[in-house]
């Protein structure tokens, strides 16, 4: 054995609850309501857009940051949407996806030592990048089954060691989303600090009710600090392409392209070439909400009568269950009884929390066909 020891970075990360649910549905044959992707297809006309691209010849490096032609697109649709007006040479770049972005949002200012807050329960690659580059996760759980902020408690855990405080509205997995009381109480918070603010807002364009998203852009004081991660994958339906961006000022968009360039470099030319093309069309992102509210509605009302609660998402393409009155089995247990024994695929919420806090609650994905919402409304309707 040529290394009989690996010192590794990240010796305790378990294999990703998505990977292990989906691996579940798969061997069970069961519907897959767990991972976070729609089950439908991509629009036509975009996938015709990037086809166009490639026939017209754009199938070699782009630009670092993206062509200019893409970041102009998306600095309009943002100042369009929340007022603020980013440089379209030096505070925006377009990554592989926002997980990309996200990494190198984190990489680029993370040093050993440094303490990054992170709200639980959490996406699940937040915590090892951070730990990766030497830093030290400060976790705070989000209050109750409606997961809300607790601002003094987000108070007494900032500290002179505090680099950056992650956040993400709409939540995934929780479905909530932060109010302007929220990012107003934050903008407070980090006035006066040098605390880096890293706002994924991946689902910015999934958002219920009537409500309206309150991106760190929109912001002053908070978007001087911020860096606002994105994702063309969850608002068009095609995940697997691994396209988003991130904006941030331009002193921080320096140091997030020198961590870009060494891992990526650019991303796919053709479907940037699509997406600058498509972005001219604001239905294409504005029409989210009435049809994945559509989708949430429908499911909430064929699980309605079921011996499952809920309190409406409101926001992403998340929902949660509470199957307390069902069982006192924990989450985890429960999710992988549902599908063995009934075929049905969702995620236990308690890995996200601290100390894997049990609400009795299970995500599932609505991003689906009528016909699987319902096939997954029939399961549930026998459970109990």
């Amino acid at each position: 054995m040529i290394f009989p020891e690996i010192n590794s970075k990240l010796p305790n990360t378990p294999e990703s609850i998505f990977s292990k649910m989906s691996g579940m549905a798969s061997q069970y044959q069961a519907i897959n309501m767990s991972q976070g992707f729609p089950g439908f297809k991509s629009d036509d006309y975009l996938k015709e857009l990037v086809f166009k691209a490639m026939k017209d010849g754009y199938n070699q490096y782009a630009p670092l940051a993206g062509i200019p032609e893409l970041r102009e697109e998306i600095i309009n649709k943002i100042e369009n949407l929340h007022g603020k007006k980013y440089h379209v040479d030096s505070e925006i770049t377009v990554t592989s996806g926002a997980s990309q972005a996200i990494y190198c949002g984190i990489s680029a200012f993370v040093h050993p030592g440094d303490e990054v807050i992170i709200f639980k329960p959490a996406y699940d690659i937040y915590e090892p990048i951070v730990k990766s580059n030497g830093g030290i996760p400060v976790p705070i759980q989000l209050k109750g089954k409606e997961y809300q902020v607790d601002w003094e408690e987000v108070e007494t855990k900032i500290s002179d060691k505090t680099r950056m405080i992650v956040i993400n509205s709409p939540h995934n997995p929780s479905g909530s989303i932060l109010s302007r009381e929220d990012m107003l109480r934050l903008e407070k918070l980090l006035k006066n600090t040098n605390i880096i603010l890293l706002s994924d807002e991946v689902y910015e364009h999934i958002i219920f009710d009537d409500r309206k998203h309150q991106s760190a852009s929109a912001f002053k004081d908070l978007a001087e600090r911020a860096i606002v991660c994105a994702s063309f994958g969850k608002t068009f339906h095609n995940t697997g392409w691994k396209m988003g961006y991130c904006v941030a000022p331009e002193v921080l968009m320096k140091e997030i392209r020198k961590i870009h360039e060494i891992t990526v470099f650019c991303v796919n030319h053709p479907m940037q070439r699509a997406f600058a093309e498509y972005l001219k069309n604001p239905e294409t992102y504005l029409s989210l909400p009435n049809f994945y509210q559509q989708k949430r509605d429908y499911f909430l009302d064929l699980i309605k009568d079921t011996k499952f609660k809920t309190v409406p998402s409101a926001g992403t393409y998340f929902q949660l269950v509470d199957y307390s009155e069902i069982t006192s089995e924990s989450d985890i247990l429960f999710a992988a009884k549902m599908v063995k024994e009934y075929r049905l695929a969702s995620i236990p919420v308690s890995v996200f929390n601290i100390d894997q806090q049990d609400h009795k609650q299970l995500r599932f994905c609505f991003a689906k066909e009528n016909e699987t919402l319902e096939k997954a409304a029939e399961i549930l309707s026998k459970i109990g």
